[in-house]
């Protein structure tokens, strides 16, 4: 089992071509379905969950729920904090291969940093391996 800390941060080299890679989204921003659950912003210590997007989404089923960043530009193009359109884009001129099949929104905010890292970050990265088909995540804050 890998041990995290403030010091250190996981490293896996990518050894794949992009333009044969199926990469998924996975964002600290706050995203997700507007017809998800909200995050949690009223609790003081941060919302630990986690929301599924499916990779069929339009960018104008997407929402931000955070309170510690402004995320005006996100809610404007969601693409700022999920470039999921992007992401499309790249699959359709073949700098990528392809889009996974899952992606996953979060609130990075959080005092609770033992439970991220024992119980939060390991469910996200089991749910990405889980079906997603993804070779690589892109990882993005708010």
């Amino acid at each position: 089992m890998t041990t995290f800390s403030r010091k250190c941060v996981p490293f896996t080299p990518f050894d794949r071509e992009l333009s044969k890679a199926t990469i998924a989204i996975v964002s600290a921003g706050g995203v997700h379905l507007k017809e998800q659950e909200h995050f949690n912003i009223a609790d003081e210590l941060g919302d630990l969950t986690f929301r599924i997007i499916p990779p069929d989404t339009e960018s104008s089923q997407l929402m931000v729920t955070h309170h510690h960043y402004d995320h005006a530009d996100a809610d404007r193009d969601i693409n700022v904090v999920f470039p999921l359109d992007v992401l499309r884009d790249l699959r359709e001129e073949g700098f990528v291969g392809g889009v996974a099949r899952k992606h996953v929104g979060y609130m990075g905010y959080t005092m609770q940093l033992k439970a991220m890292y024992e119980g939060t970050a390991p469910e996200i990265a089991n749910e990405i391996d889980r079906g997603s088909g993804a070779d690589a995540v892109i990882l993005t804050g708010g």
